[in-house]
């Protein structure tokens, strides 16, 4: 089977900015690259899973969000790191209801997981909020890192409060 390191996008891949649509506001998140390139090397799959309800509130659209995505895939090879693949949720619960895609909700890793035949109990998430430790858990992935610089206590594995701690 398939291992995968998950990664949030927004805080974890890139640095967090409000809905963040536009190639021009993309900055990368320090250290990003070598943990990719460090499991990638170890023949994990990199797959993003991300929460973009953005999309949901009319702010940017699908293509949007799809245009930037395309150009982030093409900046990561350029730098050697594969990214496999980029699975999103566009809802939020008070403008398009319930959906199982939407973190803490499982839906995007077991998404990847049928897809890929991916082996959870041996692949890594790394996230910046307790929704995307929380929806990883559920989907049974084996350990989980919760970036932050200020959590105390998390469900996570280990709390980390730069990407560097993972080199």
């Amino acid at each position: 089977m398939v291992k995968a390191l998950f990664l949030d996008r927004d805080g974890v891949v890139n640095v967090e900015k409000n809905y963040l649509h536009k190639i021009e506001d993309f900055e990368l998140l320090e250290g990003i690259v070598e943990v990719c390139r460090a499991y990638q090397q170890k023949e994990y799959r990199i797959i993003i899973v991300t929460n973009q309800s953005g999309i949901a509130r009319g702010y940017y659209t699908d293509e949007d969000f799809h245009r930037l995505s395309e150009w982030m895939k093409g900046h990561f090879a350029s730098m050697g790191v594969d990214i496999t693949d980029i699975f999103y949720c566009p809802h939020h619960e008070e403008i398009s209801g319930h959906c199982d895609c939407r973190k803490p909700s499982p839906g995007m890793f077991l998404d990847a997981q049928r897809r890929y035949g991916i082996d959870m109990a041996a692949s890594v998430m790394i996230g910046d909020n307790e929704r995307d430790i929380t929806a990883a858990k559920r989907a049974g992935v084996g350990t989980n890192i919760l970036l932050s610089e200020t959590a105390e206590k998390s469900e996570a594995d280990r709390i980390i409060r730069s990407l560097r701690e993972l080199l």
